[in-house]
């Protein structure tokens, strides 16, 4: 008997409902165990395998790749709720062929079997058996479930099954944990049924953390990822403490009376012999016509390229291109080249605005190839940063499309190379150290002022740790001394900081392969969720580059989505087409645009901080902007100053050594980019541009070995080429720290020549680029907010949103004096979106424009303008020309009523009657009542819009009174930054976003934020402001504050120490979109006449009853706009038809109630009047006696239900009038005279 063990079935934080080890971890502590093998077998994934396999193979131990799947209970890809929960199996690759199947198995459990979990399925298992030792399971298998069930026929078909399947390759799996009931019974009836059939034992331990102590810390990851806390006793949890990577001691202890099913697992775990190979080139071989060689096809194209990109090619523009494609070949990757062309290729045919950023924005052969816009020549961008022959890895093209036509490039991709060849790649978020305080305190059941407390005291530093928070922040420190929960909190957040919280697509990566992904990858379904999405790889970035697979970055980018938009609306606008990429680079006005700091939307220069350093820089050029979106960064920021002084002579520019001023001088002597630094090492040390780039690369990563000998290296070269040694480390000692923080100057002018176009067309365009800009940020109401401020700053006028005028984005309107508004988008309305008002803008566009509320519940469906929707909508006042906001809210429940009762009506065909009278029988509507008075108070207004729209549109007399506040008045928030830290301000605005928390002495304080014009600050009343000021604070409340304005860790703050609430000098009337709406141009109908102006049927509401007014019911006498019987073919019926209709002839005026029943029919006034009549065969014919039954019923509005029956050839069709009536004997005698006798029938409710 061996006294060796080896742990088959182990769970790691991939496994994401409730794994905690650290891959890590789990290797490091099966070293320290001495075991000589593990595996992992994460619930229905394998994210975590070419990690592991590394980190085992490191280590010296045998990975063994499993996984813990789901086996359907019938076809996989059935998706039955009765059998939605599967069984659980154990699946280990015994070789590479094994691993294979393995990737194919779990890929098809995603694609095709995912139904609550990723299911296989026995075909799958069968069909994919060769190299797979599978083991029984869990007390969740297919074997222990059907024992627990006493069903034993089952059981021994499911050994018979994967016996014959799998042979001496399946094994019976025991384990054993406290509190799981009937664990001990169902592993004797497997012990008894091993002795049965012969089939080999195995023991493991389900481990889902790696030591004992570990328990506690799993239970609270559980709950993370769960949605629950430790309080919860229907939690998911595992009561037991041994679910951990146990000693081969501790498991002999328990199984010694088994000992063949310990000595299995060494068995299994020396068959598995698993090789997998990395490092290897499996990029996409390019399909070139006639299987042409690709470095023939890629020079066919450069050449072609290079006649289109430069009508007379200079020597060293031909020699530059013939030097990169010679390298091009030397590092084979002209198929790589080939594939990008041919991506960019349909990009640009279709339209799709492009850029290009990193360092291939430095290749000739890709501006001839017409996939980058930026000639590098002239851009004196050197070819080496991206490609070289010292450094032969796979050159990085990092592609930016406009962000909301990705898709369409994806899409090509996998149309063109085939969906089994293209994937996205999988992402993992981590819990970063705020949210590790806020989950854990949620898992925790403690307060959710304790976590709020303590996650604002975390530095707002990127990728901070725990532990360097606490080091940092003095307020933590001590919370944490004097407060035990906080203690606890901060103690099991860092456990459980770190670990994977979930799994998503990666914004940019996708993989292209010649062969089919499933041959080095397993897949999984997008975690998008959208219909048609390409398949995501379970492998991260890392090791799918490590596989030897193709990674490209496809980025979607906002600002090209702007630029796009914008074009397009200047061409709507204007009729002219303006080019992107043709834009002069010289533009006065959009340098003037730039040096006055005017940058709000401009492409990497908006902040507050960049729009300080533009202003000063005053840029002439676009190298200008290069420049300073390179210096705008963590460490070279510190040489702004010098950079802008030296550009405008007022600071002496200075060169390290007066060989480096030409390398130096368009940077005015500073270090801006990495390429610099590479230059430096080739001209004073001697370097190839090559081993240039490896120095600047040794350089980031500061590994001191690495860099001492590239000291030595620089400084020989140096002296090789007439330098001091002195000489040679100045100029060393000043390249590390620029060649660690440096910016890649190719990448800072692919970014400048964007934040240029963008500049240039809110210059010379400004109406259609802001408009741009308010689409593109539709979904986020604080930028929605400031680029509306914007627009007012820039003299554009921007109208609220209306049902009859807005369409889904934003677009633009002529107003009456000739100037171009800005009509604010309903999709934009929080709570609406785009899927809501298309609907709503369809029907508008094909009826015209609503007339009133009725008219909306006729035309518009449900599913469109549900209750949120309709509420939100009104809030902001695009229902103003129809009613005061509070009076349509308080009719919400009315209006809903009204559009599902039309929407059933449509569904069922019972309107289709009325669409076949045309325009002179409308369907009937029940009228909604909205009161006249509108009650909206100023507050109310400016809340719902700064709520829903993120700014005030229809301005209040407080907003007036903010613009006419003296200049010591803060009303705008931009004017709070941390230049004034430490000053006093005084500030108006609105309060909003109240969060009440305590100090450390257990006061209470406020923090809140106040509302300006542009704006939000945040503001702290402290405890002694609080006591005297308690009244004041309440969400939309008015207030003048004074107080000290301070900076910590990057926020921003005015602590108050004065507070009054604020009155209005004078109320005045908000002037509302109803009032605007009187200025728009009256719509035209078909017929030339105002729609707005038509008549329409009112009828009583079964809701709320109506005062009864017969004014009220009369219909338009006038004929729907159809095609008439000729006048001598029906003259004589219309007449006799029309005197019916208009006059109550005598003997209907005296029937009674008695001759009415005498005559065939029961009259009464509880139910549902019924009338029935039969196609005569003339259509037309047909079609007036429908009208002017409709129009009789009209005319006596009641409380009793209507029915037309129609006998069209042999069956009776039943339309139920979506309107009551008042039977009784004058309607039934005018539809006999109209009709006949036998035709009106009453039925008794």
């Amino acid at each position: 008997m061996t006294d060796q063990f080896v742990h088959l079935h182990n769970h790691s934080e991939y496994s994401l409902l409730d794994g905690f080890s650290r891959l890590g971890d789990m290797v490091n502590r099966v070293v320290e165990l001495g075991q000589p093998a593990i595996a992992l077998t994460d619930h229905g994934n394998l994210h975590g395998a070419i990690e592991f396999y590394q980190l085992a193979k490191k280590a010296g131990i045998n990975p063994i790749v499993g996984v813990e799947g789901y086996v359907a209970d019938g076809p996989h890809d059935e998706r039955n709720p009765a059998k939605r929960f599967p069984f659980h199996i154990t699946v280990l690759a015994q070789n590479r062929t094994g691993y294979q199947n393995l990737l194919k198995l779990v890929t098809a459990s995603h694609l095709e079997g995912f139904y609550y979990r990723p299911r296989m399925d026995r075909d799958l298992l069968e069909k994919y058996s060769e190299g797979l030792i599978v083991l029984s399971g869990c007390p969740s298998g297919e074997l222990a479930r059907y024992i627990k069930a006493s069903d034993l026929d089952a059981a021994r078909e499911t050994l018979e099954w994967y016996g014959n399947v799998f042979q001496d390759r399946y094994y019976l799996e025991l384990m054993m944990h406290e509190h799981v009931p009937g664990q001990a019974e169902v592993n004797d009836a497997i012990v008894e049924l091993s002795k049965q059939t012969g089939l080999p034992l195995v023991v493991t331990n389900d481990s889902h953390y790696v030591r004992r102590d570990d328990h506690e810390a799993q239970d609270i990851l559980t709950c993370i990822q769960t949605n629950s806390n430790v309080k919860d006793p229907k939690r998911l949890r595992m009561e037991a403490t041994t679910y951990y990577l146990r000693s081969a001691d501790e498991m002999r202890a328990d199984w010694s009376h088994i000992p063949e099913a310990l000595e299995n697992t060494v068995k299994i775990a020396e068959s598995c012999e698993l090789e997998l190979e990395f490092g290897r080139n499996l990029a996409m071989r390019f399909p070139t016509p006639q299987n042409r060689p690709s470095m023939e096809y890629l020079r066919e194209l450069c050449s072609a390229g290079l006649k289109k990109r430069f009508e007379n090619p200079s020597e060293e523009v031909q020699e530059r291109l013939e030097y990169e494609l010679g390298i091009i070949e030397e590092t084979k990757f002209s198929d790589y080249f080939l594939v990008c062309w041919d991506i960019f290729n349909f990009v640009n045919e279709r339209g799709i605005l492009s850029a290009v950023r990193g360092s291939a924005a430095s290749s000739l052969v890709l501006y001839c190839l017409e996939v980058t816009q930026i000639d590098p020549v002239a851009a004196d961008l050197f070819f080496e940063r991206f490609l070289n022959v010292e450094r032969r890895e796979m050159p990085d093209i990092d592609m930016d499309f406009a962000d909301d036509r990705r898709e369409e490039v994806i899409k090509y991709c996998i149309d063109h190379y085939g969906r089994d060849h293209v994937a996205q790649i999988v992402t993992f978020g981590t819990l970063g150290a705020k949210a590790a305080i806020r989950d854990t305190a949620r898992a925790l059941a403690l307060p959710l002022e304790l976590s709020d407390k303590l996650a604002r005291m975390v530095p707002n530093t990127l990728n901070i740790k725990l532990k360097d928070a606490i080091a940092e922040s003095a307020e933590m420190q001590s919370e944490i001394r004097r407060n035990r929960d906080a203690r606890d909190l901060i103690e099991m957040a860092q456990r459980v900081e770190g670990s994977v919280r979930h799994a998503s697509t990666h914004a940019a990566a996708v993989v292209i392969s010649e062969n089919p992904l499933t041959d080095y990858v397993p897949l999984q379904r997008s975690t998008s969720g959208k219909e048609g999405s390409s398949p995501t790889t379970q492998y991260s970035m890392n090791p799918v580059a490590d596989v030897g697979l193709l990674k490209m970055d496809f980025l979607g980018l906002a600002n090209l989505s702007i630029l796009d938009r914008c074009v397009k609306l200047i061409a709507e606008t204007t009729g002219e087409y303006v080019g992107v990429y043709d834009v002069p680079i010289d533009d006065e006005k959009t340098f003037r645009l730039l040096g006055e700091g005017e940058t709000f939307g401009v492409f990497q220069l908006e902040s507050t901080g960049m729009r300080r350093y533009v202003k000063e820089l005053k840029p002439t050029t676009i190298d200008d902007l290069a420049a300073m979106i390179a210096l705008y960064r963590p460490g070279p920021m510190e040489h702004i100053g010098t950079f802008i002084d030296a550009k405008h002579g007022r600071a002496e520019i200075t060169y390290p050594h007066d060989d480096l001023r030409e390398l130096l001088e368009p940077t005015y002597g500073v270090i801006v980019y990495q390429d610099q630094v590479m230059l430096i090492a080739q001209a004073f040390g001697g370097y190839t541009l090559g081993e240039a780039d490896i120095l600047r690369k040794a350089m980031g990563k500061k590994i001191p070995s690495v860099m001492d000998a590239e000291h030595e290296k620089f400084v020989t070269g140096a002296l090789k080429k007439g330098y001091t040694k002195e000489q040679a480390d100045v100029v060393f000692d000043l390249m590390v720290p620029f060649a660690g923080y440096g910016f890649n100057k190719a990448h800072a002018v692919s970014y400048a020549y964007i934040a240029y176009w963008t500049a240039y067309f809110k210059a010379n365009n400004p109406t259609e680029y802001i408009t741009a800009v308010l689409d593109s940020a539709s979904s986020n109401p604080e930028k929605v907010g400031e680029a509306v401020q914007e627009a007012i700053r820039l003299g554009i006028t921007v109208k609220p949103p209306s049902i009859n005028y807005s369409q889904a984005g934003f677009t633009i309107e002529r107003d009456s004096d000739g100037n171009d508004a800005i009509r604010f988008g309903l999709a934009a309305v929080k709570n609406v979106g785009a899927a809501a008002i298309d609907p709503i803008v369809e029907a508008r566009e094909a009826a015209g424009l609503f007339k009133d509320i009725e008219d909306i519940c006729r035309r518009v469906d449900s599913r469109s303008l549900n209750r949120r929707t309709l509420e939100s909508l009104i809030r902001v006042g695009a229902f103003d020309q129809f009613g005061g906001r509070s009076n349509l809210l308080e009719s919400v429940d009315r209006i809903i009523a009204a559009i599902q009762r039309q929407t059933r009506l449509r569904e069922s065909g019972q309107t289709s009657m009325f669409d076949m009278l045309g325009e002179s029988v409308p369907v009937p509507m029940v009228e909604i009542g909205v009161a006249g008075h509108d009650d909206t108070t100023d507050q109310e207004r400016v809340i719902w819009e700064r709520d829903l729209l993120g700014v005030e549109l229809t301005q209040s007399p407080f907003t007036r009174e903010m613009r006419q506040q003296p200049g010591n008045i803060v009303v705008f928030a931009s004017d709070i930054t941390a230049k004034i830290s430490g000053q006093k301000r005084a500030a108006l605005g609105q309060v909003n976003d109240i969060r009440e928390l305590t100090t450390k002495r257990g006061e209470k304080f406020l923090s809140l934020n106040l509302t300006l014009l542009d704006g939000n600050i945040e503001m702290v009343v402290w405890p002694n402001v609080l006591e005297r000021t308690a009244s004041l604070w309440e969400n939309g409340s008015f207030v003048s504050v004074t107080g000290e304005v301070r900076e910590r860790m990057g926020r921003v703050s005015l602590s108050v120490e004065e507070a009054h609430e604020y009155q209005l000098k004078a109320q005045g009337q908000v002037e509302s979109d109803a009032e605007a709406a009187k200025n728009e141009p009256a719509p035209v109908t078909r017929a030339g006449f105002n729609e707005a102006s038509e008549p329409r049927p009112v009828l009583n509401d079964p809701v709320q009853s109506m005062p009864d007014d017969p004014t009220r019911h009369r219909v338009s006498e006038g004929r729907s706009v159809l095609d008439r019987p000729s006048a001598t073919d029906h003259q004589n019926r219309t007449d006799q038809r029309e005197a019916i209709l208009t006059t109550e002839s005598a003997a209907t005026a005296e029937t009674s109630r008695g001759e009415a029943i005498a005559g065939g029919d029961a009259v009464s006034g509880g139910g549902p009047m019924q009338v029935r009549v039969k196609e005569t065969g003339d259509a037309a014919d047909d079609r007036y006696r429908l009208e002017d039954i409709v129009k009789l019923f009209m005319e006596f509005p009641g409380p009793d239900a209507a029915v037309l029956e129609i006998e069209t050839g042999n069956k009776i069709v039943r339309l139920d009038m979506p309107f009551s009536v008042q039977a009784g004997a004058r309607l039934t005698g005018r539809l006999h005279e109209l009709l006949g006798n036998g035709t009106v029938r009453m039925t008794t409710a």
